[in-house]
């Protein structure tokens, strides 16, 4: 069949037809400016510890924290998010150790801001990795209480701002609890401290290697639905993220990312507010499965963060920061 003139005169291919041409007109891009990378501390020395549901992830002793933190330094991460693995004669109903001046946490902050001042500092404010039960705050009659977990996370965010930490990230879904923070901040001038609020985390079932990677997995007999969002809603995110503005949120975290991009796209289309994606450890450890077995080549992790920027986030929380960085500084 002859096709008759310039059928059709709108070619969308003729704008996909060399990579230069893709790379002018691309609407969504990432650099390292848009990583973050989370970092894994146990006690010990000398320890360098595979996780073995999160292949390629590792848990540091403080002395060898350098081995992580010159690579985010030389492919220019501007911020680590810190997670806490704990011995468990260390941890108790209450999550004391969250309070324990000298714990791991602290250190790490401490070793990190002598010999690493220009890379930004992300804490996490909850409980899970010090509790004996797995659980964000303290259980009381068989519940996690709200009120009294509170008081406690106030207390572990100005710990974490006396020791040097940039930005505090209130993970433990309590309410009220960013707000109390914020004003104990301010009242002890940490008043440029950030907040990046866990606004909206849902009770997923993609944080398993997570858990285990923090030593909470076993731990936990009980789901956190009673704290944690129900991931059948998603008009409850917007009352969750006004809130937290109001008291005093510099930012919001959605987390899991790549399931809740709808969200992402949805907060960012209401709020003028940085939203932060986290692709989480269920997330990660299913790509890298995939690319283990061969069904996807290595451009899916490209394209699994591209989508978070698409969808609206500023920056994106992944355990590929590192190998991100550094392939796009091979391209560049």
């Amino acid at each position: 069949m002859k096709i008759i003139g310039s059928y059709p005169k709108t070619r969308l291919r003729r704008l996909r037809k060399y990579k230069w041409l893709r790379d002018i007109i691309s609407e969504s891009n990432i650099s390292s400016n848009d990583l973050i990378m989370p970092i894994f501390i146990r006690d010990g020395k000398n320890k360098i510890e595979p996780i073995k549901s999160m292949p390629g992830v590792f848990r540091y002793s403080i002395d060898k924290l350098p081995i992580i933190l010159n690579q985010v330094k030389k492919y220019k991460i501007p911020m680590v998010a810190l997670f806490p693995y704990i011995q468990d004669n260390k941890k108790d109903n209450n999550g004391s150790e969250a309070l324990n001046k000298n714990n791991i946490i602290c250190k790490s902050l401490k070793f990190i801001k002598k010999k690493y001042k220009n890379i930004g500092t992300m804490c996490d404010v909850a409980l899970d990795p010090y509790t004996s039960h797995g659980h964000d705050g303290i259980v009381i009659n068989n519940e996690v209480d709200n009120d009294e977990t509170v008081k406690i996370l106030i207390k572990q965010a100005l710990l974490q701002a006396e020791m040097g930490c940039d930005v505090i990230a209130p993970s433990d879904m309590m309410d009220g609890r960013v707000g109390l923070i914020r004003k104990e901040l301010d009242k002890n001038n940490f008043s440029n401290v950030s907040i990046l609020s866990y606004a909206v985390k849902y009770a997923s079932n993609f944080y398993g290697p997570f858990r285990d990677a923090v030593g909470s997995k076993s731990k936990l007999k009980k789901d956190k639905k009673t704290y944690q969002m129900d991931f059948r809603n998603s008009f409850e995110a917007y009352r969750e993220v006004g809130l937290d503005i109001k008291e005093g949120a510099d930012m919001i975290i959605v987390k899991p990312g790549m399931i809740y991009l709808d969200i992402i796209r949805n907060i960012k289309k209401n709020f003028n507010i940085p939203i932060i994606a986290y692709q989480v450890s269920g997330e990660y450890s299913l790509i890298k499965d995939g690319i283990k077995k061969k069904l996807f080549n290595e451009d899916i992790i490209f394209e699994s963060l591209i989508s978070f920027k698409r969808a609206g986030a500023c920056a994106i929380i992944s355990y590929f920061a590192i190998e991100v960085a550094k392939k796009l500084k091979k391209i560049n």
